[in-house]
């Protein structure tokens, strides 16, 4: 299960104790902001992309939308949401529970600047019932995140 996987990760570097599992589905940003108790911008959302056929994870702020043209302009690609049944093979998270962290080896993250309104954000650790707060030079360092990009529209 990914969120076993998430937890070996961050038990290496000594944080798995932050990660916050709860009685209530988090699988969406409205859930996963109940559960908090947090504004819905805060969550980190992973959303899951195939770019020439190869799998892409960019994490967004929660009221954050992709733009179809700013993707294409920085990805030289229509943005192509995996779909759930592909998720998983692809990004080794479900639906749901996707998240930058011990993802399959290949899957490039990247950060979108719709997060940098923040001091910490709340992704999700794998499940369907699960976040953790980080700050951004957390969930930059945490996430081996391969830089930062501006592919979201109506945040600002």
């Amino acid at each position: 299960m990914s969120i076993e996987k998430v937890m070996a990760y961050f038990r290496e570097l000594g944080i798995e104790d932050r990660i916050r599992e709860f009685d209530v589905s988090s699988a969406t940003v409205a859930l996963a902001a109940e559960a908090l108790g947090c504004e819905p911008k805060r969550i980190a959302k992973s959303l899951a992309f195939v770019v020439d056929g190869a799998p892409v994870l960019v994490v967004a702020a929660g009221d954050a939308k992709v733009s179809n043209p700013k993707f294409k302009e920085r990805f030289a690609a229509k943005a192509k949401m995996t779909t759930p049944g592909e998720t998983v093979g692809l990004i080794g998270h479900a639906v749901g529970g996707v998240c930058p962290f011990a993802v399959n080896d290949g899957v490039p993250v990247w950060l979108d600047v719709s997060l940098k309104r923040f001091e910490t954000v709340f992704p999700a650790c794998g499940s369907s019932n699960s976040a953790i707060e980080l700050t951004l030079g957390e969930l930059e360092r945490y996430s081996g995140a391969s830089g930062w990009v501006d592919v979201c529209k109506d945040w600002e």
